[in-house]
Protein backbone atom coordinates (compact mmCIF):
# COMPACT_ATOMS: atom_id res chain seq x y z
CA UNK A 1 0.00 0.00 0.00
CA UNK A 2 1.68 3.00 -1.25
CA UNK A 3 -0.50 5.52 0.98
CA UNK A 4 -3.15 6.10 3.83
CA UNK A 5 -4.31 9.14 1.48
CA UNK A 6 -7.50 6.92 0.15
CA UNK A 7 -7.97 5.40 3.79
CA UNK A 8 -8.41 8.65 5.77
CA UNK A 9 -10.12 9.99 2.81
CA UNK A 10 -12.78 7.34 3.63
CA UNK A 11 -12.89 8.14 7.42
CA UNK A 12 -13.85 11.59 6.62
CA UNK A 13 -16.69 10.58 3.67
CA UNK A 14 -18.20 8.16 6.50
CA UNK A 15 -17.80 11.01 9.33
CA UNK A 16 -19.67 13.43 6.78
CA UNK A 17 -21.89 11.04 5.70
CA UNK A 18 -23.26 9.80 9.70
CA UNK A 19 -22.92 13.64 10.47
CA UNK A 20 -25.41 14.46 8.35
CA UNK A 21 -27.52 11.45 9.01
CA UNK A 22 -27.17 12.36 12.28
CA UNK A 23 -29.40 16.23 11.47
CA UNK A 24 -32.03 14.08 10.10
CA UNK A 25 -32.22 12.24 12.87
CA UNK A 26 -32.81 15.52 15.01
CA UNK A 27 -35.61 16.49 12.60
CA UNK A 28 -37.23 13.26 12.63
CA UNK A 29 -36.74 12.72 16.25
CA UNK A 30 -35.37 9.16 15.74
CA UNK A 31 -31.61 7.91 16.06
CA UNK A 32 -32.88 4.55 14.89
CA UNK A 33 -32.03 5.90 11.14
CA UNK A 34 -28.40 4.86 11.97
CA UNK A 35 -29.67 1.01 12.01
CA UNK A 36 -30.45 0.76 8.31
CA UNK A 37 -27.30 3.00 6.96
CA UNK A 38 -24.81 0.59 9.10
CA UNK A 39 -24.59 -1.65 6.09
CA UNK A 40 -24.57 0.91 3.18
CA UNK A 41 -21.35 2.59 4.88
CA UNK A 42 -19.01 -0.08 4.51
CA UNK A 43 -20.01 0.08 0.51
CA UNK A 44 -19.31 3.68 0.72
CA UNK A 45 -16.08 2.87 2.55
CA UNK A 46 -15.18 0.65 -0.22
CA UNK A 47 -16.09 2.74 -2.96
CA UNK A 48 -14.43 5.72 -1.66
CA UNK A 49 -10.73 4.28 -1.50
CA UNK A 50 -11.75 2.67 -5.10
CA UNK A 51 -12.52 6.52 -6.04
CA UNK A 52 -9.51 7.72 -4.27
CA UNK A 53 -7.08 5.74 -5.07
CA UNK A 54 -7.55 5.89 -8.93
CA UNK A 55 -5.85 2.99 -10.56
CA UNK A 56 -3.38 1.81 -7.96
CA UNK A 57 -5.11 -0.85 -6.50
CA UNK A 58 -6.71 -2.04 -9.71
CA UNK A 59 -6.85 -5.39 -10.53
CA UNK A 60 -9.38 -8.55 -9.43
CA UNK A 61 -9.32 -8.50 -5.82
CA UNK A 62 -10.73 -5.01 -6.11
CA UNK A 63 -13.46 -5.96 -8.06
CA UNK A 64 -13.81 -8.89 -5.82
CA UNK A 65 -14.06 -7.05 -2.34
CA UNK A 66 -16.35 -3.97 -3.84
CA UNK A 67 -18.70 -6.91 -5.00
CA UNK A 68 -18.49 -8.76 -1.71
CA UNK A 69 -19.78 -5.77 0.38
CA UNK A 70 -21.89 -4.40 -1.86
CA UNK A 71 -23.96 -7.13 -1.33
CA UNK A 72 -23.51 -7.88 2.45
CA UNK A 73 -24.16 -4.13 3.33
CA UNK A 74 -26.78 -3.15 0.65
CA UNK A 75 -28.79 -6.77 1.58
CA UNK A 76 -28.30 -5.86 5.19
CA UNK A 77 -29.22 -2.15 4.88
CA UNK A 78 -32.74 -2.86 2.50
CA UNK A 79 -33.70 -5.43 5.46
CA UNK A 80 -33.37 -3.19 8.18
CA UNK A 81 -34.95 -0.71 6.34
CA UNK A 82 -38.19 -2.81 6.14
CA UNK A 83 -37.75 -4.02 9.17
CA UNK A 84 -37.63 -0.99 11.69
CA UNK A 85 -40.38 0.90 8.92
CA UNK A 86 -43.30 2.75 11.00
CA UNK A 87 -42.19 1.31 14.19
CA UNK A 88 -40.66 4.51 15.31
CA UNK A 89 -38.01 5.13 17.49
CA UNK A 90 -35.74 1.81 18.61
CA UNK A 91 -35.65 1.37 22.35
CA UNK A 92 -32.54 1.05 22.92
CA UNK A 93 -32.37 4.29 21.53
CA UNK A 94 -35.50 5.82 23.27
CA UNK A 95 -33.93 4.90 26.49
CA UNK A 96 -30.58 7.22 25.98
CA UNK A 97 -32.44 9.77 24.93
CA UNK A 98 -34.53 9.63 28.10
CA UNK A 99 -31.46 9.06 30.20
CA UNK A 100 -29.59 12.29 28.44
CA UNK A 101 -32.65 14.45 28.70
CA UNK A 102 -32.06 17.67 27.05
CA UNK A 103 -28.63 16.57 26.05
CA UNK A 104 -29.46 13.73 23.75
CA UNK A 105 -29.39 15.82 20.80
CA UNK A 106 -25.52 16.28 20.68
CA UNK A 107 -24.21 13.22 22.51
CA UNK A 108 -26.31 11.34 19.92
CA UNK A 109 -23.72 12.62 17.31
CA UNK A 110 -20.54 11.47 19.15
CA UNK A 111 -22.06 7.98 21.09
CA UNK A 112 -24.34 6.90 18.08
CA UNK A 113 -23.24 8.18 14.94
CA UNK A 114 -19.44 9.13 14.34
CA UNK A 115 -19.32 6.35 16.67
CA UNK A 116 -20.73 3.72 14.42
CA UNK A 117 -18.49 5.55 11.75
CA UNK A 118 -15.48 4.89 13.10
CA UNK A 119 -15.84 1.29 13.80
CA UNK A 120 -17.36 0.94 10.09
CA UNK A 121 -14.08 2.64 8.82
CA UNK A 122 -12.02 0.41 11.37
CA UNK A 123 -14.00 -2.67 10.24
CA UNK A 124 -13.84 -2.70 6.82
CA UNK A 125 -10.06 -2.13 6.77
CA UNK A 126 -9.61 -5.23 4.71
CA UNK A 127 -12.03 -4.19 2.06
CA UNK A 128 -10.17 -1.15 1.72
CA UNK A 129 -6.80 -3.00 1.58
CA UNK A 130 -8.53 -5.08 -0.94
CA UNK A 131 -9.54 -2.47 -2.66
CA UNK A 132 -6.00 -0.25 -2.63
CA UNK A 133 -3.78 -3.07 -3.41
CA UNK A 134 -3.01 -4.09 -6.83
CA UNK A 135 -3.34 -7.21 -7.69
CA UNK A 136 -3.09 -9.59 -11.44
CA UNK A 137 -4.68 -12.62 -10.50
CA UNK A 138 -6.87 -14.28 -7.44
CA UNK A 139 -5.29 -16.68 -5.26
CA UNK A 140 -6.39 -19.65 -2.79
CA UNK A 141 -6.92 -16.90 0.54
CA UNK A 142 -9.10 -15.18 -2.18
CA UNK A 143 -11.10 -18.24 -2.72
CA UNK A 144 -11.18 -19.28 0.59
CA UNK A 145 -12.40 -15.67 1.52
CA UNK A 146 -15.28 -15.69 -0.81
CA UNK A 147 -16.89 -19.42 0.28
CA UNK A 148 -16.24 -18.36 3.55
CA UNK A 149 -18.42 -14.81 3.07
CA UNK A 150 -21.12 -16.76 1.37
CA UNK A 151 -21.40 -19.10 3.87
CA UNK A 152 -21.90 -16.25 6.26
CA UNK A 153 -24.52 -14.41 3.94
CA UNK A 154 -26.36 -17.53 3.57
CA UNK A 155 -26.42 -17.95 7.58
CA UNK A 156 -27.73 -14.27 7.93
CA UNK A 157 -29.85 -13.88 4.99
CA UNK A 158 -32.07 -17.45 5.71
CA UNK A 159 -31.95 -16.59 9.39
CA UNK A 160 -33.15 -13.19 8.96
CA UNK A 161 -36.26 -14.40 6.54
CA UNK A 162 -37.42 -16.83 8.71
CA UNK A 163 -37.30 -14.62 11.76
CA UNK A 164 -39.19 -11.95 10.12
CA UNK A 165 -42.23 -14.94 8.71
CA UNK A 166 -41.94 -16.19 12.28
CA UNK A 167 -42.75 -12.83 13.26
CA UNK A 168 -45.38 -11.88 11.10
CA UNK A 169 -47.40 -15.23 11.88
CA UNK A 170 -49.96 -14.39 15.06
CA UNK A 171 -49.73 -17.85 16.16
CA UNK A 172 -45.86 -16.64 17.27
CA UNK A 173 -46.73 -14.59 20.25
CA UNK A 174 -44.98 -15.16 22.92
CA UNK A 175 -43.30 -18.74 21.46
CA UNK A 176 -39.54 -18.75 20.99
CA UNK A 177 -38.38 -19.66 16.96
CA UNK A 178 -36.56 -23.15 17.66
CA UNK A 179 -37.00 -24.62 13.78
CA UNK A 180 -34.59 -24.04 10.94
CA UNK A 181 -31.29 -22.46 11.32
CA UNK A 182 -32.45 -21.05 14.72
CA UNK A 183 -32.93 -25.00 15.56
CA UNK A 184 -28.82 -25.12 15.72
CA UNK A 185 -28.02 -21.44 17.18
CA UNK A 186 -29.62 -18.83 18.42
CA UNK A 187 -28.41 -16.46 16.30
CA UNK A 188 -27.61 -17.65 12.99
CA UNK A 189 -27.75 -14.09 11.59
CA UNK A 190 -25.15 -12.93 13.98
CA UNK A 191 -23.02 -15.75 13.08
CA UNK A 192 -23.69 -15.17 9.48
CA UNK A 193 -22.43 -12.05 10.34
CA UNK A 194 -19.05 -12.51 11.96
CA UNK A 195 -18.48 -15.15 9.23
CA UNK A 196 -19.11 -12.52 6.41
CA UNK A 197 -16.34 -10.72 7.64
CA UNK A 198 -14.00 -13.41 8.42
CA UNK A 199 -14.31 -13.99 4.38
CA UNK A 200 -13.65 -10.06 3.76
CA UNK A 201 -10.76 -10.42 6.36
CA UNK A 202 -9.32 -13.32 4.22
CA UNK A 203 -8.84 -10.88 1.38
CA UNK A 204 -7.17 -8.36 3.73
CA UNK A 205 -4.84 -11.00 4.16
CA UNK A 206 -4.47 -12.10 0.47
CA UNK A 207 -3.73 -8.22 0.12
CA UNK A 208 -0.52 -8.60 1.99
CA UNK A 209 -2.02 -7.32 5.70
CA UNK A 210 -2.58 -9.91 7.60
CA UNK A 211 -3.21 -7.30 11.17
CA UNK A 212 -6.56 -6.66 9.15
CA UNK A 213 -7.20 -9.80 10.68
CA UNK A 214 -8.17 -7.44 13.59
CA UNK A 215 -11.82 -6.01 11.98
CA UNK A 216 -13.50 -9.31 11.60
CA UNK A 217 -12.10 -9.98 15.44
CA UNK A 218 -13.64 -6.93 16.23
CA UNK A 219 -17.06 -7.33 14.44
CA UNK A 220 -17.27 -10.73 15.92
CA UNK A 221 -16.66 -9.19 19.97
CA UNK A 222 -19.51 -6.49 19.17
CA UNK A 223 -21.75 -9.04 17.88
CA UNK A 224 -21.04 -11.59 20.28
CA UNK A 225 -20.39 -9.32 23.62
CA UNK A 226 -21.71 -5.58 22.99
CA UNK A 227 -24.45 -4.30 20.44
CA UNK A 228 -25.49 -8.52 19.82
CA UNK A 229 -26.09 -11.67 21.26
CA UNK A 230 -25.17 -9.84 25.10
CA UNK A 231 -27.88 -7.34 24.36
CA UNK A 232 -30.73 -9.09 22.64
CA UNK A 233 -30.07 -11.60 25.72
CA UNK A 234 -30.51 -9.44 28.39
CA UNK A 235 -34.08 -9.54 29.10
CA UNK A 236 -35.36 -11.84 26.16
CA UNK A 237 -36.29 -14.78 28.86
CA UNK A 238 -38.42 -12.33 30.45
CA UNK A 239 -40.32 -11.46 28.04
CA UNK A 240 -40.58 -15.03 25.80
CA UNK A 241 -41.09 -17.76 28.94
CA UNK A 242 -39.54 -20.63 26.91
CA UNK A 243 -36.21 -18.69 26.34
CA UNK A 244 -34.97 -20.23 29.13
CA UNK A 245 -35.12 -23.34 28.06
CA UNK A 246 -34.52 -22.66 24.79
CA UNK A 247 -30.76 -21.04 26.11
CA UNK A 248 -30.01 -24.69 27.68
CA UNK A 249 -30.52 -26.44 24.95
CA UNK A 250 -29.37 -24.30 21.81
CA UNK A 251 -25.83 -23.24 21.21
CA UNK A 252 -25.65 -19.68 21.50
CA UNK A 253 -23.56 -18.74 18.72
CA UNK A 254 -21.67 -20.96 16.96
CA UNK A 255 -24.31 -23.64 15.45
CA UNK A 256 -24.12 -27.26 16.69
CA UNK A 257 -26.93 -29.89 17.09
CA UNK A 258 -29.04 -29.24 19.90
CA UNK A 259 -28.78 -30.66 23.40
CA UNK A 260 -31.11 -33.59 23.96
CA UNK A 261 -33.44 -33.87 26.61
CA UNK A 262 -32.01 -35.69 29.72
Amino acid sequence: MASWAPHLTSLLVLSAAFSLLWLVSLKLRNASIVDPFWGSAFVLSGVTVALADGGGGAGPRRTLALVLVAVWGLRLSIHLLARNAGHGEDPRYAAMRRGHGQRFWWVSLFTVFLLQALLAWAISLPVQLAVATPSSSLGLLDAAGAALWAIGLGFEAVGDWQLSRFRRDPGSRGRVLDTGLWRYTRHPNYFGDACAWWGLGLLGLAAGAPWTLAAPALMTFLLVRVSGVALLEQDIGQRRPGYREYVRRTSAFFPWFPKQEA
